[in-house]
């Protein structure tokens, strides 16, 4: 959370720089689209970023706890982390699309 919080003054400064060369013409529509791209690869990275590291986390947890149930909690991990991954690629593909096709 301090993290996200921590990023504000930075995104608002970036912003208020961007309004004010839109004010003056300078930024055209493909530096806008590429702007959004990389900000939906950004938002879409963190995602699933979040994701990995807590379901990893979660399992090593639980295999400490029960070595025994190490076939199914590998198998449901591994399943966790393809639909994370996933979800990644979706955003990595939305950026492209933002960039290069709209």
């Amino acid at each position: 959370m301090e993290t996200l919080l921590a990023l504000i003054p930075p995104v608002l400064e970036g912003a208020r720089v961007v309004a004010q060369e839109a004010a003056a013409g300078d930024i055209t529509d493909d530096g806008i689209k590429f702007i959004a791209a990389g900000i939906a690869m950004g938002l879409g990275a963190f995602g699933p970023a979040i994701a990995i590291g807590n379901l990893v986390g979660r399992a090593m947890e639980a295999l400490g706890r029960n070595p025994e149930a190490q076939p199914a909690i590998q198998t449901n991990m591994i399943l966790g982390l393809a639909f994370a991954e996933a979800i990644g690629i979706y955003a990595l593909i939305t950026a492209v699309m933002i960039g290069f096709v709209f």
